[in-house]
């Protein structure tokens, strides 16, 4: 199945999925979400360059993130020529679901793909070279990643994991453009969402953040604890961005009980 995907993701096999991800993945996602996705800072997305690799480090808190973040791009944001979300091969590419699953909706954009077992270090390392060069060589090349390598089940949507030194290996080695998402308001059940985008329920919340300036991290040697602070950094910064929300939120539910008008949502 691997081979399959990687085949997917080069040449004309990657053109062609990706018009389905443009034309039809990203339409029928804004249909079901856009009346109720409220974005923020998509001028920071547009200020970047698309002569080069961008890559998105968001919060994890549902199975349809990047599916919604790329469809908000896709629809608002010209230019771009291909996408790719690096995934947990565990399910994608090893159970029946996953794989159709990645075929069918997300159009071979989920890879490449890490297993994280003792068994695949060699390939994990294969995995993050090709993630590199996607990151660092591919004009037009979105690419979306999850610093917290997993996703959180907590229920405060303002709680995160902590960081994985990945992300910071990746940016020392790749360098791209990266700007920070937070994300929030989104679950894992499309008959919740469905139900939601007919009643004007709690709107998903997408804010985008200014693009990081981590060159001081690159001016230092490559090491362990260079990628664990560099995680952290940003981690931070998704953080921040999740405060903002909740301030929002905040203000929001103030204005409401003042108001002493129904509960509605921005």
């Amino acid at each position: 199945m691997f081979r399959l995907a990687r085949r997917m993701n080069h040449g004309r096999s990657q053109r062609f999925w990706f018009w389905f991800q443009r034309q039809v993945g990203a339409r029928w996602i804004a249909a079901l979400t856009g009346p109720i996705t409220a974005v923020d800072g998509l001028e920071h997305v547009r200020a970047t360059s698309r002569g080069r690799p961008l890559l998105l480090v968001a919060n994890h808190r549902s199975l349809f993130d990047f599916y919604v973040v790329m469809s908000v791009l896709f629809t608002r944001v010209p230019g771009w020529r291909a996408i790719n979300f690096p995934v947990r091969g565990r399910y994608f590419y090893q159970r029946v679901g996953g794989v159709v699953l990645n075929c069918l909706a997300a159009f071979w954009s989920m890879y490449p793909p890490f297993f994280h077992n003792s068994r695949s270090r060699r390939f994990d390392q294969w995995a993050l070279t090709q993630l590199a060069w996607l990151c660092r060589e591919r004009p037009g090349q979105l690419v979306g990643f999850h610093p917290e390598g997993t996703r959180n089940r907590d229920r405060d949507p303002y709680s995160f994991l902590p960081a994985q030194p990945g992300i910071g290996r990746l940016l020392v080695e790749a360098r791209p453009e990266v700007v920070p998402v937070f994300i929030a308001g989104l679950g894992n059940s499309a008959r919740e969402i469905l139900r939601r985008r007919f009643s004007a329920g709690e709107p998903i919340r997408i804010r985008f953040g200014p693009p990081l300036d981590y060159q001081t991290f690159l001016e230092r040697r490559p090491s362990a604890g260079l990628y664990r602070e560099l995680a952290e950094f940003v981690m931070g910064e998704i953080r921040r961005l999740g405060e903002e929300d909740r301030k929002l939120r905040a203000t929001t539910v103030d204005r409401w009980a003042a108001s002493g008008s129904p509960e509605r949502h921005p």
